[in-house]
């Protein structure tokens, strides 16, 4: 029997961690569909309708985009052990944001300038045309990576600060998802080859607590092909969604419209819309493969509007 939850993804994606070891914290069964680095990935567009970012989280005909949403759809359904108790949720996601958005950048960039030979081939290229920027040469990736190095080394000892009274988790006593999202950054630098690991050798603190979360895992991944993944979403319904809460400034449920990452990714997603709430979008769309499928996204760092006529 297939399991209830598939993350599409691949293995040295930093985001992709991230969501694989939510899936072990909460000691879940899942179907990994391994999907391509770097376009085209015309079955996870299937499923999509255009973004095609990693990962991605199913199940049925539901698909879940960005592991914010990812993570509090594990949330939802597996609530114990949680990964935003509400004492600290508002914090975790704020050290979350800045992890994701400050932290991430520049050590992808250091790592992945220094490291294009471990690479797949046409990774930079493909990411870079995600930016809508030209294909970068071996000299482009090099003065990234020289550039960004000190932004990286500016940020890592906060990460030791965050530690420095001994506690076990980056807010306290318990892990939550701010220890996956200032992990995962860190991990990449190492991920592929060792040449940066001394960039973390300095720092106790933070290889032990790298260890503790490493020593969560990923639960127990059920390989699967992208075939049967599609399969079973044309097969099932979409879930029932919760009452919606637009703001006046929200195109009307109903409306054609598109969604696309407001930062990098320039593919849409279009369909109709069906849900809104706080911090969640969801449209509508059909698929000659996939059949009727719900695709969520988060409304932060998305970008919501009519679809064009």
């Amino acid at each position: 029997m297939a399991p209830a939850l598939i993350l599409h993804h691949y293995d040295f994606s930093n985001f992709a961690e991230k969501a694989r070891l939510a899936l072990g914290f909460k000691g879940l069964d899942w179907g990994a569909v391994t999907i391509p680095p770097v376009a085209p990935k015309p079955d996870l567009t299937a499923l999509t309708g255009g973004y095609r970012r990693t990962p991605v989280l199913q199940a049925g005909a539901d698909i879940w985009c960005d592991t914010r949403l990812i993570v509090r759809e594990l949330e939802r359904r597996h609530p114990a052990p949680p990964l935003l108790p509400p004492a600290l949720a508002a914090q975790a996601e704020a050290i979350a944001w800045w992890a994701e958005n400050r932290l991430m950048r520049p050590i992808t960039l250091y790592a992945s300038g220094l490291n294009g030979d471990v690479l797949p081939p046409g990774l930079q290229a493909d990411r870079s045309a995600m930016r809508g920027l030209p294909a970068p040469d071996a000299a482009t990736m090099l003065r990234a990576a020289r550039r960004n190095a000190p932004l990286a080394r500016a940020q890592i000892p906060l990460v030791e600060a965050m530690l420095a009274d001994g506690r076990d988790w980056i807010l306290g006593a318990q892990p939550t998802v701010a220890d996956l999202a200032v992990y995962h950054p860190l991990w990449f630098l190492t991920a592929r080859t060792q040449r940066l690991a001394f960039e973390l050798a300095p720092f106790p603190r933070i290889g032990a607590w790298m260890e503790r979360v490493r020593a969560i895992g990923h639960g127990r991944p059920q390989p699967m092909p992208a075939a049967e993944a599609i399969a079973i979403a044309r097969a099932a319904t979409p879930a029932a969604l919760p009452p919606t809460t637009p703001h006046p400034e929200d195109p009307p449920l109903g409306s054609i419209v598109r969604v696309r990452a407001d930062d990098n990714g320039q593919e849409l997603t279009q369909g109709i819309l069906v849900h809104l709430a706080a911090d969640e979008i969801a449209l509508r769309r059909e698929d000659e493969r996939a059949g009727e499928v719900v695709v969520h996204f988060p409304r932060l760092g998305y970008d919501l509007r009519p679809a064009r006529a």
